[in-house]
């Protein structure tokens, strides 16, 4: 796994680890490092598939993205940091803190993937007609069907895709104990509003922060306000 990271401090729980979204790269949390990096041993790699991380060779699962954040723990000499996960990250973060506590310290979950959405009329129809039309309709009329970013990944990327956005995690929820702080843009349109509820009233010791003018990327859209509250939550005496 290739890694971006500054090693500033040698305090115990002083320690970030950033889990980037998908899509993303551990860059996208430049705002983050920089100033955390002053207090902090700060961490930001790019997951396989992402940034200059290779290729993968088979169709990851979010088990198999799991374990290799477990490796680049233990490769850094990681011990229980505080975690940083944005979206698809928050997926990694969620279903390993709630197996293993000691996965992380403090947990702060931005703009995070993984809670069952709802089903609106509309996507039920247009998911419904898709699977009418499949066996009939040409392949590139299918193609209307897909996002832009899906059609652009490679057919391992694909069948990853598919694997992780079709495991939902909120039974995981109650059975992480760590103290939890989830930041959402109230403009957020991949991840709404209703997700971040979700997941407050899911974990037990969990606050709720939204952001009002910022959308998907809130720790990029404000991110004086998001570094403040972060700092804030991690060095807070519990």
């Amino acid at each position: 796994m290739n890694t971006n990271f500054s090693k500033f401090s040698t305090k115990e729980n002083r320690q970030i680890l950033f889990l980037h979204g998908y899509l993303s790269c551990g860059n996208s949390f430049n705002y983050q490092t920089r100033f955390f990096e002053r207090e902090f041993e700060v961490f930001a790699p790019d997951l396989k598939g992402f940034g200059e991380n290779n290729a993968m060779d088979y169709a990851y699962s979010l088990d198999d993205y799991i374990n290799e954040v477990e490796e680049y723990k233990y490769k850094h000499a990681l011990n229980c940091p505080h975690i940083v996960a944005h979206s698809f990250g928050g997926r990694i973060a969620i279903k390993a803190t709630a197996k293993n506590k000691n996965f992380c310290d403090r947990l702060v979950l931005t703009g995070c993937a993984g809670i069952k959405p709802k089903i609106t009329l509309k996507k039920a129809c247009k998911k419904t007609l898709f699977n009418i039309l499949k066996p009939f309709v040409r392949r590139e009329k299918l193609r209307n069907f897909y996002s832009k970013d899906y059609l652009a990944l490679s057919p391992v990327m694909k069948e990853s895709f598919k694997k992780i956005i079709g495991e939902h995690l909120d039974d995981y929820l109650q059975d992480i104990e760590n103290e939890t702080l989830v930041i959402f843009g109230k403009d957020d349109k991949e991840t709404p509003l209703y997700m971040a509820k979700r997941l407050n009233n899911g974990i037990k010791n969990s606050k709720l922060s939204v952001y009002k003018g910022a959308g998907h990327f809130c720790f990029i859209d404000k991110p004086c306000k998001f570094n403040l509250e972060v700092r804030e939550f991690l060095l807070s005496k519990t």
